[in-house]
């Protein structure tokens, strides 16, 4: 029997892939297992390549029932370029369809908000705040500090703006959910005594059995997911020199593609994007996952830690801040200081069958399964948001 109803605002949601959309499709079917009644609010699907799906153009709303959730999908004017004044259009084309979505449609007592992009979770909140909801609000990302740090923004009238925002959004939340140690600390930081609850972004798919590969000389690493900015593939691919025993294998799409695929390297290999259960099948073919950050970004933590290690791969981890603390407590894998390209040099000119050997597939399944729980986590989400 069904106890509550829930509404989901999130910019992200399958058919789309990446860790925003299973992200919030986990939650939405782990709350929809757990007796509430779950509608989600997003675009259409556009995500990563900045155009609508095809079964979804020409729409301006699109209403479908989906493993027992009702998804409203929304007009958007979708963009990936790196213009930011076409990037904001797009956000606010959203937004205007979102508030018109408040205005017409009956909202539920109980609304979460994924955050992030601003515009949008500031349209969420707002109108959330005006017909006096419940907000979870649950930040992933701390904006407008991530834009500053990765160089996207600059501090000045549009700075100014988003840190308002930013503000209005904490200060109007019931509760306030955050994928890091970092984001809620800075929260709190900023004179915020709200409640809060860590959230990870922690995978639900059931984890493989691990066989050990037999040691070969080749050695191979491979990364999957955005080619965006803030991961930095196409400048690592084309600053590192990789020796003949170790290959890189890069699965996805992003702002980056076009640039790494135009690398002559025989040991760089590109794939294209795949299915998530199947990129998870790819995914043990190979040696050591790769997780990239192009600069220390304060409160990110990349939910692909929680992922990869789930699936048993050792991961080398190139990213600084929180992430790289997880994976060094919890013996994940190897740890290199973020943007330092000598020492990642070094760490790959040093790879041999007896460097693997520091990390075994079943032990570092065993360190994620013991560290990192779906149920275990929501379990106490749950009891959290109930009484709201």
């Amino acid at each position: 029997m069904v106890t509550e109803k829930i509404l989901l605002v999130t910019n992200y949601f399958p058919p789309e892939k990446g860790a925003a959309a299973n992200r919030m499709f986990s939650l939405a079917t782990a709350l929809a297992e757990n007796k509430y009644q779950v509608a989600v609010v997003c675009p259409f699907p556009n995500y990563p390549k900045g155009k609508v799906f095809d079964n979804y153009k020409g729409k301006l709303y699109d209403k479908s029932i989906e493993s027992e959730l009702t998804v409203h999908r929304l007009w958007v004017w979708p963009s990936n370029s790196q213009n930011k004044f076409l990037r904001l259009l797009s956000m606010i084309s959203f937004s205007i369809s979102l508030m018109l979505f408040f205005f017409f449609k009956k909202i539920p007592k109980k609304v979460f908000i994924q955050y992030s992009p601003v515009f949008v979770g500031f349209t969420a909140v707002f109108w959330g705040w005006v017909f006096r909801k419940k907000l979870i609000l649950n930040i992933s990302d701390l904006w407008p500090l991530a834009g500053l740090e990765m160089g996207l923004l600059k501090k000045g009238i549009y700075y100014s703006i988003l840190k308002k925002i930013e503000l209005f959004c904490y200060g109007k939340a019931t509760l306030i959910t955050g994928q890091s140690k970092e984001i809620l600390t800075h929260i709190k930081n900023l004179g915020f005594k709200k409640e809060s609850f860590l959230y990870r972004n922690l995978p639900r798919f059931k984890a493989p059995a691990i066989s050990e590969k037999l040691p070969e000389p080749k050695i191979s690493l491979v990364y999957g997911g955005l080619l965006g900015l803030a991961q930095g593939l196409f400048k690592i691919c084309s600053q590192i020199e990789f020796p003949e025993n170790v290959t890189i294998h890069i699965y996805g799409a992003g702002p980056e593609k076009d640039a790494i695929m135009s690398l002559n390297n025989n040991q760089i290999l590109f794939h294209d994007e795949i299915a998530r259960e199947k990129l998870h099948e790819e995914l043990l073919q190979y040696d050591i996952a790769f997780i990239p950050l192009t600069n220390r970004i304060y409160g990110s933590v990349p939910s692909k830690i929680f992922e990869y290690s789930r699936l048993g791969l050792p991961i080398l981890y190139y990213g600084g801040g929180e992430g790289e603390q997880i994976v060094a407590k919890n013996n994940l894998g190897w740890v290199i200081p973020v943007n330092n390209l000598k020492e990642l040099q070094e760490f790959i000119n040093s790879l041999n069958t007896d460097k693997l050997r520091e990390f075994s597939r079943a032990r570092v399944q065993k360190n994620a399964l013991e560290a990192f729980n779906f149920e275990k986590q929501f379990e106490s989400f749950i009891k959290r948001i109930e009484f709201l």
